[in-house]
C-alpha cells in the first residue's frame, strides 16, 4: 500500500508510521517530495489494514496496490474455476454456458413439476424454486420450507436436473444439503457473514447474487469470505442493482460487472435477467447481452400460471413464452460461439 502524508504532516508522524510498518515486517520505501511525504510499504495487509494507518496522524490518504480479495483473485489463480456436478454438468472456462429454470417460489408440486419439464425440455441443466423467501413486508408469502425442498427434490429427480434453492439461515444448512445441489446466498444476505462462513464449511457449490447497492469489490469479497472457509466452489450472480430510475425496470441490470469480474476474478459468473429487469420482454435481451459478454449462465424464473404467482408474477415467464425464449437463446448461442 501507499500512503501519502499531509502537506503539514511531521517527520515524526512519518517515522511512528514507519516504525509501525517495520515491526510489521512491512518493508518500506520512503520518498520526501516537495509538498507531500509517500511512504510505500510492501508486506501482508492481512496484519495490518489500510484502515489501521488512516487512523494515524497526518495521513492524508491510503492506496490499496493489490486487491484485498486474494483467493478470488486471478492474481491468486489465473484459470478460470470450472465447477463439475456428478451428471457431468460444467459451469465456468470455456464449457457451454448453463441455464437455471424455475419458480421464484414452490407453491405445490404439480406446478413446480411442470416447470422443471419444460426446463427439461428446453435443455435446462438446473431446476431453482425458493422454500424460503426472504420478503421486504412480512405480510408477503415466506415459502413453505421444508416441505417445498421435498417437492422439489422429487421434480428433479423424476426429470433429471440439478438443484438449487436459498437458504436464509445457516441453522438450516444441513437440512437443506439433502436436497440440493447448489445453494443459494440472495441479494440482501450477501453480507450475512456468518451465513458466508457457514456455507464455506460446507461441501456444496454456492451461488452468491450482488447485493441490492454493493459495489464489485464488495461482491468479490462477499465471495472472499466463502473461500476463506474452504469452500472453492462459488459461482457469482449479477442480478442487477439498485438505482434511481424505477419506473420501467425494477433494477439496473450491471451487464459491464461480468467482463470486469472476468478480468479480476476466476470465479464463474452467472446473470439473472429476471430480477435484475422485473419486465418479461427485457429477460431474453438481457440474457443475451449477459452471454456476449462472457456469462457462463443465465437465470430465470418461470411460472406454469404467472398471474396467480404467490411471487414475483410480474417478471416469471410463462411456460410457452419461456420455451420461446430458450429456443431462441439456444440459437443465439450457437451463431455466437467460435
Amino acid at each position: 500500500m501507499i500512503i501519502i502524508m499531509e502537506p503539514n504532516s511531521t517527520e515524526a508522524q512519518a517515522k511512528k508510521i514507519v516504525e509501525f510498518l517495520k515491526n510489521n515486517g512491512f518493508e518500506i520505501r520512503f520518498n520526501q517530495g516537495q509538498v507531500h511525504t509517500v511512504i510505500d510499504a510492501i508486506g501482508d495487509k492481512t496484519t495490518v489494514t489500510p484502515g489501521r494507518i488512516s487512523g494515524f496522524d497526518g495521513v492524508k490518504e491510503v492506496k490499496i496496490i493489490r486487491e484485498p480479495f486474494r483467493l478470488a483473485s486471478r492474481d491468486r489463480k489465473p484459470d478460470d474455476t470450472i465447477i463439475e456436478f456428478s451428471n457431468g454438468v460444467k459451469i465456468g472456462g470455456k464449457n457451454k454456458p448453463v441455464t437455471i429454470a424455475g419458480p421464484c417460489s414452490i407453491e405445490d408440486y404439480d406446478g413446480l413439476l411442470k416447470a422443471a419439464i419444460a426446463a427439461k425440455e428446453t435443455g435446462c441443466e438446473f431446476l431453482r424454486g425458493g422454500a424460503f423467501k426472504p420478503r421486504t413486508s412480512p405480510y408477503d408469502f415466506q415459502g413453505h420450507g421444508e416441505k417445498a425442498l421435498e417437492y422439489m427434490r422429487k421434480a428433479a429427480d423424476e426429470t433429471g436436473l440439478l438443484t438449487v434453492s436459498e437458504i436464509m439461515d445457516a441453522s438450516d444448512l444441513d437440512m437443506m444439503c439433502n436436497y440440493v445441489d447448489v445453494l443459494q446466498i440472495g441479494a440482501r444476505n450477501m453480507q450475512n457473514f456468518k451465513l458466508l462462513q457457514a456455507v464455506g464449511k460446507c461441501n456444496k457449490p454456492v451461488i452468491l447474487k450482488r447485493g441490492l447497492s454493493s459495489t464489485i469489490r464488495e461482491f468479490l469479497l462477499a465471495a472472499e469470505h466463502i473461500l476463506y472457509q474452504g469452500n472453492p466452489n462459488v459461482i457469482l450472480c449479477e442480478r442487477g442493482i439498485r438505482s434511481f430510475d424505477s419506473a420501467f425496470t425494477r433494477n439496473v441490470m450491471d451487464i459491464a460487472s461480468i467482463p470486469v469480474i472476468k478480468r479480476y476474478s476466476h470465479l464463474p459468473i452467472i446473470i439473472d435477467p429476471s430480477h435484475g429487469t422485473g419486465q418479461r420482454y427485457l429477460i431474453e435481451p438481457l440474457a443475451k447481452a449477459g452471454l456476449v459478454v462472457g456469462a457462463d449462465g443465465v437465470m430465470i424464473e418461470i411460472h406454469h400460471d404467472p398471474e396467480n404467482a404467490l411471487s414475483d408474477g410480474k417478471q416469471s415467464l410463462p411456460l410457452s413464452m419461456f420455451k420461446e425464449v430458450m429456443n431462441n437463446l439456444n440459437e443465439f448461442y450457437k451463431k455466437n460461439t467460435p
